[in-house]
């Protein structure tokens, strides 16, 4: 396959592109100028079927000509690119503003949806972004040595129907709760932000609960976490993860799990069959 890697921030991109280059496809980084990291040009320069391209913001109609001119079939989007960037403080070419003008509202799901349509009529097709990182999607049940107490249990169950309905209106993925009270929810400033947050609000004791949205688009906006997802909730004094098996990535792999080990974190990934569509 002739891959099209267009990516953000994050160590999402590294992954992918090394999944990728191991099946044996050859990729073409479109490395995002506002969000990628300048690492990106030396882990492209290593692989020897691999190319790398800058391309800013917003600039939809030079990505696109890249692709083509590589040969490009099949893309996937790796890497955050931060929502409030994406509306404001960009130059967006011709075919990205008519992209704008069309889209009756601009949330993030409307708005990447109307890109991946216009990628697809100019013969590249979007594909699902975990579909080279399956190993790193989080299983069901309990994931660190130590299970969630009562307490918190009850303030992950609490907490699931709100963390569903936020993400189902396509405002945020994260929520922090702390004895059955919401404390934060996440809107356009990220994950790490609102548990810093949540932590100054409520103080230690606040559980997290990420979720996938209830007709979630695996390829893109895929809720992830890491090592610095898990250091931020040490910071903040927060206890408690939960993540949807199998639409949540665990970006840094069991490296996640032993930093939230030796942070006293218990983490649980809320199965499959108690998610919003569901399997039941």
């Amino acid at each position: 396959m002739r891959l099209g890697l267009i990516a953000g921030n994050g160590t999402f991109p590294f992954l992918v592109l090394e999944a990728a280059r191991r099946l044996g496809h050859d990729v073409t980084v479109i490395a995002v100028q506002e969000e990628a990291s300048a690492d990106l040009e030396a882990a492209a320069a290593r692989e020897p079927r691999a190319a790398i391209h800058w391309a800013s913001l917003g600039h939809l109609g030079r990505a696109i000509e890249i692709m083509q001119a590589a040969g490009v079939t099949h893309a996937v989007m790796a890497g955050q690119v931060k929502h409030a960037k994406i509306f404001s403080g960009i130059v967006p070419d011709r075919l990205f503003l008519s992209v704008l003008l069309k889209l009756r509202s601009r949330n993030t799901d409307a708005l990447i949806s109307a890109v991946a349509a216009v990628m697809r009529d100019h013969g590249i097709e979007l594909v699902d972004s975990t579909a080279f990182l399956t190993p790193l999607l989080a299983k069901p049940g309990v994931l660190t040595r130590r299970a969630p107490t009562e307490d918190e249990q009850g303030d992950f169950t609490f907490g699931y129907r709100m963390a569903d309905a936020i993400a189902g209106l396509d405002i945020g993925q994260t929520i922090a709760v702390k004895s059955a009270a919401v404390v934060a929810v996440e809107a356009m400033e990220g994950t790490d932000a609102v548990i810093a947050r949540a932590g100054r609000l409520a103080g230690p004791g606040v559980r997290i609960v990420k979720v996938a949205k209830p007709n979630q688009d695996m390829r893109f906006d895929v809720p992830v976490v890491g090592v610095a997802t898990i250091a931020a909730m040490r910071d903040a004094g927060a206890t408690a993860l939960s993540v949807d098996a199998g639409r949540a990535l665990l970006l840094d792999g069991d490296e996640v799990l032993r930093a939230a080990d030796e942070a006293g974190i218990a983490m649980v990934g809320r199965p499959v069959e108690a998610q919003p569509g569901g399997r039941s």
